[in-house]
């Protein structure tokens, strides 16, 4: 497999006008597969000290210290088993705002006080977002799992807390059971409370505890604790607020907090909430009735928090822009004029308790985020600009201050962490960062001044993309396109660098027939305003002739390689890594045409060029080694590749974790050598890890997931275990017709593959597939 070169979304790098700078996507081809998560010893050792793991911890700070109404959910909870095996996890459940996330932290609490183990808080509204969530517990155990890929860091995290009890795992707010499912059958040795507000067949989740609205009496004790109100002459007027606001906690704690902060009258308060305007109630959805009664506070609570620092209800809609995960605090430091009305501000919002601040982050509950977003409307604001804030390219009112979210998004973009999302350092911040870019592009048009919002996905795209998650880099690379060409038009450079990332996410996903036409399209482009001996034209010529590779179309791959190598060792030079790369293509594409000795030498400059550059740990690196071996094995020297393929996976495992695509990559190419040694007992192990992690990265019906059936068949085979190896082969063949069609070259190897397999089975008499 060839190197797939693939030209930046920009970031951290942005282009500068009439240009655009380019990133380089490596892989491999040589025979490919991957294999099974093997664990070292002591690799379930965390970094803790045993005595620390019982007050391990990352619980939330309490909304309120008020929590009454709730005892008999509190003692059903703490009832439950926490250790011992097959221990089925409990769900609460409820509408937003009723208080299952304040029940879920009282009862962690009562755990954590108990210290019968570690006690997690995993935000579940996504498979993503659990995932990140028990990464962070795997390097809170053992800070070394920070570098890691959060796949394998929460698969590590999974493993450890499989081989102990006694634990707390809380999965807040879950949306889908698909996205628990896999989580739940294997975490069966400690206790799991999952709360989520949708009520569908949670199968594995037992009886459910649903959670109502307060009991009159207790959402009075609420009000007069929070307010400290307690006296008979404030009672009739709380409990009548109270029922206004239809005893939902939120709704409590909040019109509690305003009374508390502003020390208004509650007979003052509740007119003003019965006087808020028809058209604003009839802007939340219908039939939300939780979202109905917050509703009525807005407008009083606005007002209040305007009359406090207008700069609180001015930051509170942008942050309605951004996701209810929890927020670095950095993002806002340019929000307002200086950063101390920044901390002042969020310090008014946390008093009203519309926000939930730290030390490092802000957290606004989503049902306050639609309100606010629904219930309200922007004015302009007379005061300077924030710090920081620049317009977006062709403002056609240039005195109008920003929308919201327009501010969210230029807050978002600007805090992007630097450099190439291809590089491991900056991945914890991306994956931080990467919930808010989601959720603010929704709010963005997709025409007009776009620019921004298009770097922004097009670097989180890439990001995603980095990690070996191209499926949910797809739309984000699609978007950022559409947007890109419809803000600067189908000729413009940048246009191209879009066409040409999208290209190179469908060919991570074996969709090289639809790769081709967006890689055409991006060389006109590109040579058209850039001339023909420009580097970025260069990266489009080995883009494409990797597309034509992939495609078994070498032949016409091959003059586009051996240009592409001429204009980037003009235009940068022999020893520059564009230069390694374009040698490594313009070798792998001889080798795809047999010619493995003119190979060789190329293949060699391009491993020396990248290691004196990039260093002997880089993936880069990783990749040259790889592709070196390969050609030693073509020409029948696998005793020299064997070292280089060993080193290869090392520094690959190293840099990208088990997981990676990259590193089944390295773990099928080191299965080959040995196989070609006679060693393929060695070999199979290999084999079978590789083929697990290629279909769990990039689905069943990926062409590597076919190689990897492939060669694990071949294994077989060369063990004597035909019959096993059968049915890989036959689903390896079915792969790679549906994915490369009847027609590829790798379609007739498996054709091959399979007629050889059954001849040797003596099954003439099954029709071969056609």
């Amino acid at each position: 497999m060839t190197d797939a070169q693939t030209p930046p979304a920009s970031g951290g790098r942005s282009a500068a006008a009439g240009q655009s700078s380019g990133v380089i996507a490596t892989g491999d081809q040589a025979r490919i597969e991957q294999r099974t998560l093997i664990l070292p010893p002591g690799a379930l050792q965390a970094a803790v000290p045993d005595e620390a793991i019982a007050r391990l911890n990352n619980l939330p700070t309490p909304d309120s210290p008020v929590f009454k109404g709730r005892d008999d959910a509190l003692a059903l909870l703490r009832a439950l088993p926490s250790t011992g095996t097959g221990i089925v996890a409990q769900s609460v459940r409820g509408m937003g705002g009723i208080g299952k996330s304040t029940l879920a932290l009282h009862h962690a609490r009562g755990h954590l006080v108990a210290e019968r183990g570690p006690v997690w808080w995993i935000e579940a509204s996504s498979s993503s977002a659990i995932t990140a969530g028990l990464a962070a517990l795997a390097s809170a155990l053992n800070p070394v799992h920070a570098a890691l890929p959060l796949d394998e860091a929460a698969e590590w995290a999974v493993a450890w807390l499989q081989g102990r009890t006694g634990w707390l795992l809380i999965f807040d707010n879950a949306e889908e059971p698909a996205d628990l499912r896999p989580h739940l059958g294997r975490l069966s040795t400690g206790q799991i409370l999952v709360t989520t507000r949708r009520d569908l067949p949670w199968n594995d989740l037992g009886t459910p505890l649903r959670l109502d609205t307060l009991i009159p009496q207790t959402s009075l004790a609420v009000l007069q604790e929070i307010t400290a109100r307690c006296g008979d002459a404030d009672a009739t007027s709380l409990a009548e607020l109270a029922n206004e606001l239809g005893h939902l906690p939120l709704a409590l704690q909040q019109a509690g907090a305003y009374l508390a902060q502003t020390r208004t009258n509650a007979d003052t308060y509740l007119t003003q909430l019965r006087a808020d305007p028809a058209d604003v109630l009839a802007a939340t959805a219908p039939g939300d009735s939780q979202q109905r009664t917050i509703a009525q506070l807005w407008s009083v609570t606005l007002s209040a928090l305007h009359d406090a620092d207008p700069h609180a209800v001015q930051l509170l809609r942008v942050l309605a822009h951004f996701a209810p995960d929890p927020l670095p605090r950095r993002v806002l430091t340019a929000a307002l004029p200086t950063t101390r009305a920044v901390d002042h501000a969020l310090g008014v919002l946390a008093a009203y308790s519309m926000i939930t601040l730290t030390d490092t982050t802000v957290t606004v509950h989503r049902l306050v985020q639609s309100v606010v977003r629904t219930t309200t409307t922007p004015t302009p604001n007379p005061q300077p600009q924030p710090r920081g804030i620049r317009r977006l390219l062709h403002r056609t009112r240039p005195t109008a201050p920003p929308h919201p979210s327009e501010t969210a998004l230029t807050l978002l973009h600007a805090a992007m962490p630097p450099g190439s999302p291809e590089d491991v350092v900056p991945w914890p911040e991306w994956q931080r960062l990467l919930p808010h870019v989601q959720a603010t592009s929704t709010h963005q048009p997709n025409t007009g001044e776009g620019s921004e919002l298009a770097d922004l996905l097009g670097q989180a795209a890439f990001y995603l993309w980095a990690r070996g998650q191209a499926a949910q880099a797809l739309p984000l690379q699609e978007r950022a396109l559409q947007i890109t060409e419809a803000t600067l038009g189908p000729d413009h450079p940048d246009t191209a660098t879009r066409l040409g990332n999208l290209a190179a996410t469908l060919n991570a996903l074996g969709r090289h027939t639809e790769a081709l036409p967006l890689e055409r399209r991006a060389l006109q482009v590109t040579e058209t305003a850039l001339g023909p001996d420009h580097p970025d034209t260069a990266l489009r010529l080995g883009n494409l002739a990797a597309t034509l590779s992939q495609l078994g179309r070498q032949t016409e791959a091959l003059s586009l390689a051996e240009r592409a190598l001429q204009v980037t060792e003009t235009a940068l030079g022999p020893d520059h890594p564009d230069t390694a790369l374009r040698l490594n293509n313009l070798a792998q594409t001889f080798s795809a045409l047999g010619r493995h000795t003119e190979a060789l030498p190329l293949k060699e400059r391009a491993l020396q060029v990248t290691e004196t550059a990039l260093g002997p740990d880089h993936p880069t690196t990783a990749l040259r080694l790889g592709n070196l071996a390969s050609t030693l094995s073509q020409l029948g020297r696998q005793t020299e590749a064997l070292p280089l393929e060993e080193r290869a996976l090392q520094v690959t495992e190293t840099a990208l974790g088990p997981d990676h695509p990259d590193t089944a990559l390295r773990l099928g190419n080191l299965a080959s050598t040995l196989s070609a040694l006679g060693r393929h007992t060695e070999a199979l192990p290999l084999d079978e890890r590789a083929l697990q992690v290629t279909e769990t990265a990039l689905g069943p019906d990926h062409p590597d997931t076919a190689t990897r059936l492939g060669n694990l068949a071949a294994t077989l085979n060369a063990l004597g275990r035909h019959t096993e190896a059968l049915p890989l082969d036959e689903r390896a063949l079915q792969v790679t017709e549906t994915a490369l069609g009847p027609d590829h070259p790798t379609t007739a190897l498996r054709l091959n593959n399979l007629a050889g397999l059954r001849r040797m089975l003596n099954d003439g008499d099954r029709p071969s597939p056609p």
